[in-house]
């Protein structure tokens, strides 16, 4: 018989498949604080929260029996991943179960603004009967712009379409084969910029994704356009918004999330009559709550029993002697997944991640995992991937993962390379742990190298000519940029190279842009590794 504590309000249809076990004897214990916890949670088997219940190290030092925590919606920001991971704890999560909630109330919130509903509401109850005022548009025969076309994204998409809509869409994995099943056309976010009448972002938080629409993007949209933000605040510039709606560019926007939550009382969104707001509601639906404890009861149950199980957010369990020989290349596997997302340009189709010398010999799944997640983390944000996850989230987004395996050394007594397919170019980088050195990339694409993976790297193409490393320097060092380290790899004199910068901070954009307008030189990014 295993028991499960449940130690947050879940309803008790969410753990109906739970109580109904004829395996399992479940308790109900809410709101405990950690000493209380740590008294009672060594008889228990299994633990189920939602957000309210902070899983500590602590606790799971004192549960000596848990096998699995499961956490009833899609953060597990209040458990300790890296306590569980080290215990063998498998911690599950429900990544599915408020799809449909969001992309429903992203919906209402497009059809509210299109119609002026809040606005139009409030006047009618405080006694004045006003129809000139909210004269609305029709979303039939508009063009919707989707920033992100993951579970939700491709939802809101195919209940566009129903209402007679032309969709953009827009994602970093997207491929014009997954775009035509989905019935939408392939854009770049520059296109959906300038050809949508409404743009709604479901993409993560990431550095790369905050403030992607601020007020460059505002400048070149199409007069009298609509946006809907129901994802992350931070994803667009809330006081650019604010001024592109005054001056007349964008006709009104809807928010269910702000940069800072609960917004300030004197928030502009709070009191601008062109804007629409909401709480964060886009998970809150009775069905919602009760799918993910749903959800992760199944899952919990398949643990318990032995069963095959998915969802689950930590690495499972490995042999101590097989962990021992690649536990060493997690971190570099996921800086090598990083570096090469970020080199790409165009939707990644493939990802092929080769082992050569002694990892030939051992599973190195675990590794490819890791790989993955650098991959996907970059484009969905590190909270939203991790290593048991990556697989299922990269097979939903239609990505082929090849593994070859190699005795050949190559010089190395092991070696890790991963080539990135997109749909605009294959570019590779690889890397070796040295003796003495730690981890070092030791080649990107063609070019030899020797390269420590951290911090801020310049990754600068250009054609091999006298001159062209001075005056990099020398326009970096004009805008305060101290390089720290640099490697150039070439394969003939004279011909095509690259340049590999290790630099002390992040390089702005407009300096990034003056980098690559110089002579000769081919492309510049910068690379950053965590």
């Amino acid at each position: 018989m295993f028991k499960v504590l449940v130690s947050d309000p879940i309803s008790d249809l969410g753990i109906s498949l739970l109580v109904e076990a004829s395996d399992i004897s479940i308790d109900k214990k809410t709101g405990l604080s950690e000493d209380e916890l740590v008294s009672i949670i060594g008889e228990y088997d299994a633990l189920l929260v939602r957000s309210q219940t902070r899983v500590t190290e602590r606790i799971m030092t004192a549960g000596k029996q848990l096998k699995v925590i499961g956490r009833a919606g899609v953060g597990v920001d209040n458990i300790d991943l890296e306590a569980a991971t080290k215990r063998g704890i498998v911690v599950i999560n429900a990544p599915d179960g408020n799809t449909i909630t969001t992309c429903e109330h992203t919906f209402a919130m497009m059809m509210a603004l299109a119609r002026h509903i809040p606005q139009a509401y409030q006047k009618t109850v405080g006694g004045e009967w006003d129809r000139k005022s909210f004269v609305g548009v029709e979303l039939r025969n508009k063009v919707l712009g989707v920033l992100g076309m993951g579970r939700i994204g491709s939802e809101v998409a195919a209940r566009a379409k129903a209402f007679g809509m032309s969709i953009l869409g827009y994602d970093p994995f997207l491929t014009e084969e997954r775009a035509e099943k989905l019935g939408v056309k392939l854009a770049s976010v520059e296109d959906v910029i300038r050809g949508a009448d409404f743009i709604t972002v479901h993409t993560p938080l990431t550095p790369e994704t905050r403030h992607m629409i601020g007020k460059e993007q505002f400048s070149r949209m199409k007069q009298g356009m609509r946006i809907i933000n129901c994802a992350r605040g931070g994803i667009i510039d809330e006081v650019a918004l604010v001024e592109a709606i005054d001056a007349g560019i964008v006709a009104g926007a809807a928010f269910d999330v702000f940069e800072e939550e609960p917004p300030k009382p004197d928030h502009p969104f709070l009191n601008h009559p062109k804007i629409v707001v909401t709480p964060h509601l886009g998970a809150s639906t009775v069905e919602a709550q009760e799918n993910v404890a749903i959800d992760v009861s199944e899952q919990l149950l398949h643990i318990l029993r032995g069963e095959p199980y998915k969802n689950a957010v930590n690495m499972p369990s490995v042999p101590a002697d097989i962990l021992s020989k690649i536990q060493p290349y997690f971190p570099i596997g996921r800086k090598l997944g990083s570096f090469a997302a970020q080199m790409a340009d165009g939707a990644v189709k493939e990802i092929v991640v080769s082992y050569s010398g002694e990892l030939a010999d051992v599973d190195t799944q675990p590794i490819t995992r890791h790989v993955v997640e650098g991959v996907l983390a970059h484009h969905l944000g590190s909270d939203q991937v991790n290593p048991v996850s990556a697989m299922h989230l990269a097979k939903t987004r239609g990505l082929n993962i090849v593994t070859n395996k190699s005795h050949a050394s190559k010089g190395f007594v092991n070696l890790v390379s991963v080539t990135l397919r997109t749909a605009k170019e294959e570019r590779t980088v690889a890397a070796a742990l040295l003796n003495g050195f730690g981890a070092r990339i030791t080649q990107i694409d063609q070019y030899p190298v020797d390269v420590a993976p951290e911090g801020h790297i310049l990754l600068i193409s250009h054609s091999d000519k006298p001159g062209i490393i001075g005056r990099v320097g020398t326009l970096l060092g004009s805008n305060d940029i101290n390089i720290a380290t640099m490697q150039v790899g070439r394969k003939l004199a004279g011909g095509s190279a690259i340049m590999a910068l290790g630099v002390d901070k992040a390089v702005p954009k407009e300096v990034l842009a003056q980098v690559a307008a110089l002579p000769d030189l081919v492309s510049a990014k910068e690379i950053r590794l965590a």
